[in-house]
């Protein structure tokens, strides 16, 4: 009987370890408990490895030998397969150096209620050389505040901001714009819920003249129990905003590529959109929290691009982790692919 029963856990097991593993496969991706889990990839890996460390050693103890080594060895074949697929989406190659002058810079940085201040983000953004400046929780009198001092350094700046209401400075993106890109209308909307995220906004920015990238300013609701439903909404939302050759997307997504597997189309991440991060390869550096190594973050924080455009450059800023934000900025160097 404990025999039965020991082999009826270890296939337990080996279900929920190939579930946790590559979720896509069984359409688990976006479900409670299995999403929250699969953004910490490289938290299950070091996880499964020290319990089957435990495990190893229980296997000293006779009558549970058998037991415990068959679950050791399905923990480590788990965290092996888990931490190879960290490795192969990368671990945290900076190659903004490799940007140049003529590229599109893309920063991206939800300020947790504009909390590193305007002077932070504009330095940043100054520094970073940003053409396009994707804010989550930022209002619109920070997003001024930030134009105004990128302005006075040289570098101007157009504002737009979407706000759901004028309280919680978590319901308001705010998107800055080099001129330099040309002009932009904006086309997502407060009054319209169906034209938008549903519960935190985003923000959509069509060129005038139908020459540059479309710009999508993104916030996905969190994946909380409550949330479930908005949040799946919201990522196939996003995947619409990004059914266009040209598109730039940048923001909060709330979601790893992982969560996204169902929304890409011919073989891209959302849409027609890829994360440039794994490009670069630094897919798995962790942008939430910044309570946490990045290793052991959770990557929720995107840059997007369509097959317009190629990464030259990619890096997380773990130097602004003291800020006030929870997140960590995102930074892209982006070059059309009809360039040398």
């Amino acid at each position: 009987m404990g025999k039965f029963l020991g082999a009826i856990v270890t296939l337990a097991v080996l279900v929920a370890l190939i579930i946790l593993a590559w979720p896509q496969a069984a359409g688990l991706e976006t479900t409670w408990i299995v999403a929250q889990a699969v953004a910490l990839r490289t938290v299950l890996a070091v996880g499964a490895a020290a319990l089957a460390l435990v495990l190893l050693v229980l296997c000293f103890v006779k009558p549970i030998r058998g037991f415990a080594g068959s679950l050791a060895a399905l923990l480590l074949i788990f965290a092996v397969a888990v931490a190879g697929i960290a490795a192969v989406r990368g671990i945290g190659v900076n190659t903004t150096a490799n940007g140049r002058p003529d590229d599109v810079t893309v920063l991206t940085w939800n300020t947790l209620g504009d909390e590193p201040g305007a002077d932070a983000i504009a330095d940043l953004a100054v520094e970073s050389g940003a053409d396009i400046v994707t804010l989550p929780e930022t209002t619109k009198q920070a997003g001024i505040d930030i134009a105004v001092a990128m302005r006075e350094a040289g570098q101007p700046m157009w504002v737009h901001t979407v706000a759901f209401d004028d309280v919680a400075k978590a319901r308001s993106t705010t998107v800055l714009v080099s001129p330099e890109l040309g002009d932009y209308r904006q086309v997502s909307s407060s009054a319209e819920r169906s034209d938008n995220t549903a519960v935190l906004p985003s923000v959509v920015l069509e060129p005038v003249n139908d020459t540059g990238p479309r710009i999508v300013a993104v916030h996905a609701v969190a994946p909380t129990q409550t949330q479930m439903d908005n949040w799946r909404a919201d990522l196939a939302w996003l995947a619409d905003q990004c059914s266009g050759d040209n598109v730039i997307m940048a923001g909060d997504f709330n979601a790893t590529i992982d969560h996204m597997a169902a929304l890409g189309v011919d073989g891209a991440d959302l849409g027609r959109c890829t994360d440039a991060a794994t490009l670069a390869g630094a897919g798995s550096v962790g942008t939430w929290s910044t309570a946490w190594p990045a290793l052991f973050g959770a990557p929720i924080d995107h840059v997007m691009v369509t097959n317009a455009w190629k990464v030259s450059g990619f890096r997380v800023a773990t130097d602004h982790d003291a800020s006030g934000s929870d997140h960590r900025p995102v930074i892209a160097h982006l070059r059309p692919m009809t360039a040398s």
